[in-house]
C-alpha cells in the first residue's frame, strides 16, 4: 500500500484528503497539534480498513518531524507528503502596518521553514519511492495581493517558489505547489472571521488533489479550481 504523511490533518483540507486517499487504499500518518482532534479524525478515517498513524506534535519541533518520518518508515515508507499545516500570523488578519514581526516570523516558521524541514527529512523514502511526491498547499494569496493578506501570502509566495526549485532539484520526484480555492475552513474563518460569504466544504476540492495523483503531470503550480474545470 502506498503511504502518505498529511500535515495539519485533523480538520478542513487535511482530513477530507486523509479520508479520501483512505478509500483509496493509502496508509497514513497524520499530524496536527492538538491531540484530541488529530485522535477523533484517525479514528474516522482508519475506519476505511487502512493503517493510521496519528503524531500529534507541531511541525516546527525538528523532533516531531523525525517521528512523522519514522512512523511513516514503520508504514513502509513515504510515497506522499502533504505539506498543508499553515498559520496565518495574525487572527483576524490585519493590515502590514499592524502585523507584528512575531506572527510574521510564526507564519514563515510553520508554512516555509517547517515545510522544507520535513521535506528535508522524507527525501531518503521519498527518493525510495517509486512515485514519490510532494504537495505544498498554497494559495491564490502567494500570487495576488489582497489587503490584509501580506504575511501570510508572502509565506505562500516563499513556499510556492522552494516547491519549484525542489522540483528542479528532484527530477525523480513530483513536487507540486497546489491552490486549493476557496474553501470554508477554520482558518478562514480565523482570518477574515466576519466574513459571511458562503464557501465550499474543503472536500469539494480534494478531486482536484486526486487528478494530480492520477495524471502525475510536471512538477508545478497548479490551482484545484482549473483542476476541477477541467474535470468536467
Amino acid at each position: 500500500m502506498p503511504v502518505a504523511i498529511i500535515t495539519g490533518a485533523s480538520k478542513g483540507l487535511g482530513r477530507a484528503l486523509a479520508e479520501a486517499l483512505a478509500a483509496r487504499g493509502w496508509d497514513l500518518v497524520l499530524d496536527a497539534r492538538t491531540e484530541a482532534a488529530l485522535t477523533e479524525a484517525a479514528e474516522a478515517v482508519s475506519a476505511y480498513g487502512t493503517r493510521v498513524t496519528a503524531v500529534p506534535g507541531d511541525v516546527t519541533d525538528a523532533g516531531h518531524r523525525v517521528e512523522l518520518v519514522a512512523a511513516a518508515g514503520e508504514l513502509g515508507g513515504v510515497d506522499l507528503l502533504v505539506n498543508n499545516a499553515s498559520a496565518l500570523g495574525a487572527e483576524p488578519l490585519v493590515r502590514l502596518e499592524e502585523l507584528s514581526l512575531e506572527g510574521l516570523r510564526r507564519a514563515l516558521e510553520v508554512n516555509v521553514v517547517a515545510a522544507l524541514g520535513l521535506v528535508q527529512q522524507a527525501l531518503p523514502l521519498l527518493r525510495a519511492s517509486e512515485a514519490g511526491t510532494v504537495i505544498a498547499v498554497s494559495s491564490d494569496a502567494a500570487a495576488e495581493a489582497y489587503e490584509t493578506w501580506g504575511g501570510y501570502g508572502a509565506s505562500k509566495a516563499a513556499l510556492d517558489h522552494l516547491a519549484a526549485v525542489l522540483g528542479a532539484e528532484e527530477p525523480g520526484l513530483r513536487v507540486w505547489a497546489v491552490d486549493p480555492g476557496d474553501m470554508a475552513t477554520e482558518l478562514y474563518a480565523a482570518a477574515v472571521p466576519d466574513d459571511g460569504d458562503p464557501r465550499p466544504a474543503p472536500a469539494s476540492v480534494v478531486p482536484a488533489f486526486l487528478r494530480l495523483l492520477h495524471d502525475r503531470p510536471a512538477s508545478g503550480r497548479y490551482a484545484a479550481p482549473a483542476l476541477l474545470e477541467g474535470q468536467r
